[in-house]
């Protein structure tokens, strides 16, 4: 059986919502907001900026491409991890394998992760390595739940190592209503929704994509994005 997926549909819309995640943080939008729906007004503090600061994207593919060259764009300095060797995209700063990971975790002022649920992601980022991540930096994690230690997550943020986490994905997925989480202030989370159809440009996407390869399916022509089952990546 061969099996391919809808690679490069998803790129504009995860990567759109994984930076107005991060933006929403560093610029305490998400605290104005309560704070408006308390009828407060008052100024919050100093703010941080994308400009200069050294993003740490894990998984170069279609979303993790488009985030990069958003953040390039704004001046951040971007260091991309990927699995296999490759030429390094104009907007990569730095370009490292997997096995740089833990050396890089400490510089970061911005971890991206934009990874699949393979059997090499479950729980990368651990006690362990969150632990690794610089003082006050911040979290964002789009692909799945799963390649983050929620509890481990929680205890980073709230402790103060951490200066928050955006994630559009948890582990367990639907959260449960009495989970901690929901009550983390720095934390803001969404219920698994930038990839999904709200982007009408998706969906349009993944019929491009499947009537391409349907074409060339009747056509006995090689097929664009092939799943290896081995590592559950395209090949």
């Amino acid at each position: 059986v061969m099996l391919t997926n809808s690679t490069g549909a998803y790129g504009l819309a995860v990567s759109e919502h994984m930076f107005a995640m991060l933006l929403e943080i560093i610029k305490k939008l998400h605290i104005y907001r309560d704070n408006q729906n308390e009828r407060i007004w008052k100024s919050e503090g100093r703010v941080k900026t994308i400009y200069n600061s050294k993003v740490l994207i894990v998984g170069l593919g279609n979303i993790g491409c488009n985030f990069a060259k958003m953040v390039n764009a704004l001046g951040g300095y971007t260091i991309g991890v990927k699995r296999r060797p490759s030429e390094k995209p104009d907007f990569i700063d730095e370009l490292y394998l997997n096995d740089e990971l833990d050396n890089l975790l400490p510089k970061a002022d911005i971890v991206a992760l934009c990874l699949p649920s393979t059997k090499d992601t479950q729980k990368l980022f651990s006690k362990e390595r969150i632990a690794l991540m610089k003082e006050g930096s911040i979290l964002l994690n789009v692909g799945r739940g799963a390649s983050v230690d929620t509890e481990a997550l929680c205890d980073a943020v709230e402790s103060g190592h951490l200066l928050g986490a955006g994630i559009d994905v948890v582990d367990p997925e639907p959260l449960p209503e009495d989970h901690r989480l929901w009550g983390i202030k720095n934390i803001v989370m969404t219920p698994h929704v930038s990839g999904w159809y709200n982007l009408a440009e998706t969906y349009e996407r993944i019929f491009d994509i499947s009537l391409d390869n349907l074409k060339r399916f009747l056509n006995g022509e090689e097929l664009k994005n092939i799943i290896d089952f081995n590592t559950g990546y395209v090949k």
